[in-house]
């Protein structure tokens, strides 16, 4: 089986070519905006037609599009999150219209959830920020694509490597800067907020499964870890697996998007149904690969998103 995954330096992008290259018989060609090993491929402003043209090169069975823009403005979120799925979409109707596309999208494509309940593929989708509504346009184009493509809605991705440019790596980051002294001071915004974190072991792990999944797949599937969490719990746990033993303050004037989406937690009922996943990872284990293998940098797309 030929495999193309584009967004090969992003976070979720290394741990899905890690995990695919291990699939007996793989041929895994990574592509992306940067140079290295494999072709060149800018989502945000390639052509459909020079898009098509690698895609025929690749020949490829599968094609996984990681690449994505968490941060930013909106003029680059939407280039890379929305106009990149659909020019991929174009392409490969061209180049590689029988070829499977696992697209990642994102939990934040729902929006504000209903507390102490999980959201279903079926859920209203109500973004409230550039992030959200820019992947939900993604998501839009690839199911509307007509090609045989899935769509996997990643929750809060956590885990080895995980980034400055989420959550999890920035507080993983402040407290090895910070020490273990009681004098340190960890000064964090809103804690309130309720996210689905998910590691991002698990993630490659279904994008696997999607890949070599016999058969037609549901057009988007859940993909986190199927609790809500609170992100104050979140730091108070990888505090206590660093040794923090000093103080951490939070703003407790709270952040208008913390409370605007305070609750976001994903039913993983239909990825078990299609693909058999389910998450194999315990948070616990997710912050202690974290600390221990250490934070990545801030380079590549899909980093990982602050909740």
């Amino acid at each position: 089986m030929r495999i193309l995954v584009l967004g090969r330096t992003g976070y979720l992008g290394r741990h899905v070519v890690a995990h695919l290259r291990d699939l007996p018989d793989a041929q895994v060609a990574a592509a992306g905006r940067a140079a290295g090993g494999g072709p060149r491929v800018d989502l945000a402003c390639d052509p459909p037609d020079r898009l098509a043209k690698t895609l025929a090169e690749a020949a490829p069975d599968a094609v996984v599009n990681c690449a994505g823009a968490t941060g930013g403005d909106a003029v680059t979120l939407a280039e890379v999150n929305a106009r990149g799925p659909a020019a991929l979409c174009a392409a490969l109707r061209q180049a590689a219209p029988r070829a499977r596309l696992v697209h990642l999208g994102s939990a934040a494509e729902y929006g504000p959830g209903e507390p102490g309940t999980r959201a279903a593929e079926s859920a209203a989708t109500r973004p409230l920020g550039p992030y959200g509504a820019t992947k939900l346009a993604g998501t839009a184009a690839v199911s509307a694509s007509g090609l045989d493509a899935v769509v996997l809605r990643v929750g809060n991705p956590v885990g080895p490597g995980a980034p400055p440019t989420g959550l999890p790596g920035r507080v993983a980051a402040l407290l090895r800067d910070a020490g273990p002294g009681p004098e340190a001071v960890l000064r964090l915004g809103d804690l309130s907020a309720y996210r689905d974190f998910v590691d991002v072991r698990d993630v490659a792990r279904a994008v696997v499964l999607a890949v070599t999944t016999a058969g037609p797949l549901p057009p988007v599937l859940n993909i986190g870890g199927g609790e809500a969490v609170q992100v104050r719990d979140l730091v108070h746990r990888l505090a206590r697996r660093a040794g923090f033993g000093g103080r951490i303050e939070e703003d407790t004037g709270g952040s208008a998007r913390s409370a605007a989406v305070s609750w976001q937690c994903s039913d993983t009922t239909a990825a078990a149904g299609a693909l058999g996943w389910r998450p194999a990872y315990s948070l616990e284990q997710s912050l202690a690969a974290l600390w221990e293998v250490g934070g990545g940098d801030t380079a590549g797309p899909e980093g990982g998103r602050a909740p």
